[in-house]
């Protein structure tokens, strides 16, 4: 996955964004680079909505698994040194 925290090499395409004008001038007056946090926050929110659509395809397991642990409790409880 491609991230800020990722340096490898990768192609990028100029893109125009259309920014609240105060919050623009607060960034370039904290020398904020526009680009990079762009693509940051672009990145995050990839992340944040591949976590919902998992979360999302994967509810009714979730909700089954929790089910037999609450019915029956967790497998090898009596193994547990805690």
């Amino acid at each position: 996955m491609l991230t800020a925290s990722n340096p490898r090499s990768v192609t990028k395409r100029a893109t125009n964004v259309s920014l609240d004008v105060e919050l623009l001038s607060e960034a370039k007056a904290l020398h904020i680079n526009i680009s990079q946090a762009a693509e940051t926050g672009v990145a995050q929110a990839i992340a944040r909505r591949r976590s919902e659509l998992w979360l999302a395809e994967n509810q009714e397991a979730i909700e089954s698994s929790n089910a037999f642990v609450e019915k029956y409790g967790l497998p090898l409880a009596k193994h547990r040194m805690f």
